[in-house]
C-alpha cells in the first residue's frame, strides 16, 4: 500500500452489517469504523452481500461509499455479489481488498492474478476449519495477510491448511464499551421474566440454531438439575432464535425444567446490555466458537462468565484470567462451577470484583486497542513492501 500518504482506495467485502448482527457483522462494522478512524483520508467502496441498502440516515466519512446485492433473489446472490466485485476491482484497481469471510478471497485471488490487488482475509471460527475446497486453499495460500480473531483459530488454520505463519496475525474481536455497563437488575426485566432480585440467575446468549450446538445449552441444561439441588431458586435464561428452539423446548420437557428455565427468544440490541445485568453469571460452555463477543460484553458489565476450555473462549477470558473456563463435554464440572459462582466460594482473584472484570476486559479488547493493533499490522506491511 505504497499510496498511504496519498489517494489510497480500499475495498471492503462483508458478509452485511446492518441487517443482521452475529460476529462476523459486528467484527465486520467495527473494522470499517477503525479504518475510517485511523485513515480518514483514504477512499472505502463497501460491498454488502445480503444487507438490501444501507440505512438512509447513515453518517459516514464522504470517502465511503456502501454497494449491497441484498435485494437479489438468494439463488442469484452470489454469483450477483461476486460479480459486482469484480467489475468493482477491475475497474478501480484498489490498493487493498479485505474480506471479512473466507470465501470471498476466491475472488480476491482472481483479482490479484489480474491487476496485482493486495487482498487479507479475516478468519473467525468455523467458517475457517475444515476447509477442502482446492480454490479456497490456493486463495488462502495466497493471501497477503489473514487476521485470525483468536490464537485457537489461527493455530487451527495453520494446522490444517499449512499456511505461511508470518502472514497470519491476531486481530482480536472488540466491543462497545458504551453500551454496556455495570447496573442494577433491570426491574422491567425482573417482572418480565417474574424472578425476584435475589434470585440467582444464569444467562446465555446464543443463536438457537441447530447447527451450533457446540455452544453448551444443553450441558448447562443437563447440569441444572444438580445445580438446583444446591441452590433451588435458580433460574436458567436463554437468550436467542433458531431452528433449535423445538428440540430445546423438548429436552427442558424431558429434564422436568419448565419451572427454571426460560427461552426469551429474540433480543432486541437496546435491551442485551440489561440482560447481562439481570444475571449472576454468564454461561456458554462452548467447543467451538472462533472467539465469542458475548464474553466481552458480559466481563464488561462486570459478571462472572464461564465458557469452554477447548476453543476461542481461552483468548476471550485471557486463559482463565477474566473467567472460569471448563471443559465443556464434563456435566458435572459445569455444574460444579456454576454452583461454586453463584455461592460465591469460586477461587478466582478478580471474579466477584465487577469494576476490575469491566476495566481489565476494556484495557485488553476495547475499541482503542483494536484500532491500534490494526493500525500495527497496516503500518508493518507497508514498510515490508
Amino acid at each position: 500500500m505504497p499510496e498511504l500518504a496519498g489517494r489510497t482506495n480500499c475495498h471492503l467485502w462483508f458478509p452485511n452489517i446492518f441487517e443482521f448482527k452475529g460476529g462476523i457483522q459486528v467484527y465486520s462494522a467495527f473494522l470499517l469504523d477503525a479504518l475510517e478512524s485511523l485513515y480518514p483520508n483514504w477512499h472505502y467502496q463497501v460491498f454488502l452481500k445480503h444487507d438490501t441498502r444501507s440505512p438512509s440516515d447513515l453518517t459516514r466519512s464522504r470517502h465511503t461509499q456502501f454497494h449491497c446485492t441484498g435485494a437479489l433473489p438468494l439463488p442469484l446472490r452470489t454469483f450477483g455479489f461476486a460479480a459486482q466485485i469484480c467489475g468493482a476491482g477491475l475497474r478501480q484497481r484498489p490498493s487493498l481488498a479485505i474480506a471479512t469471510h473466507l470465501n470471498f478471497t476466491v475472488a480476491a485471488y482472481w483479482l490479484k492474478q489480474l491487476t496485482g490487488m493486495r487482498y487479507w482475509a479475516i478468519a473467525h471460527g468455523v467458517e475457517a476449519w475444515d476447509i477442502h475446497k482446492p480454490a479456497l486453499q490456493k486463495a488462502l495460500h495466497h493471501a497477503d495477510r489473514i487476521l485470525a480473531v483468536s490464537s485457537y483459530t489461527r493455530d487451527r488454520l495453520l494446522k490444517e491448511q499449512n499456511l505461511d505463519p508470518a502472514k497470519v496475525s491476531l486481530l482480536p474481536n472488540t466491543f462497545d464499551a458504551d453500551r454496556f455497563k455495570i447496573q442494577p437488575k433491570p426491574q422491567y426485566l425482573l417482572e418480565r421474566y417474574g424472578l425476584t432480585p435475589e434470585q440467582p440467575v444464569i444467562l446465555t446468549v446464543a443463536r438457537l440454531d441447530c447447527r451450533e450446538r457446540y455452544k453448551g445449552y444443553d450441558q448447562i441444561l443437563q447440569a441444572l438439575p444438580e445445580i438446583r439441588c444446591q441452590i433451588p431458586g435458580v433460574r436458567y435464561l436463554i437468550a436467542g432464535k433458531g431452528s433449535d428452539r423445538d428440540r430445546i423446548e423438548q429436552l427442558i420437557a424431558k429434564l422436568d425444567l419448565k419451572d427454571c428455565v426460560t427461552l426469551a427468544g429474540f433480543i432486541p440490541d437496546v435491551e442485551l446490555g440489561d440482560h447481562y445485568n439481570l444475571c449472576d453469571v454468564f454461561a456458554m460452555p462452548s467447543k467451538g466458537e472462533g472467539f465469542g463477543i458475548v464474553y466481552l460484553e458480559s466481563l464488561a458489565c462486570g459478571k462472572p462468565t464461564l465458557g469452554g476450555d477447548r476453543d476461542g473462549a481461552i483468548d476471550a477470558l485471557c486463559h482463565g484470567e477474566l473467567g472460569a473456563l471448563v471443559d465443556p463435554d464434563d456435566t458435572n464440572a459445569i455444574a460444579r462451577t456454576l454452583i461454586q459462582i453463584l455461592q460465591g466460594t469460586y477461587s478466582h482473584p478478580i471474579i466477584y470484583q465487577p469494576e476490575v472484570l469491566r476495566q481489565r476486559v476494556i484495557d485488553t479488547f476495547g475499541f482503542e486497542q483494536f484500532k491500534q493493533t490494526m493500525n500495527n499490522l497496516i503500518k508493518f506491511n507497508l514498510s515490508s513492501q
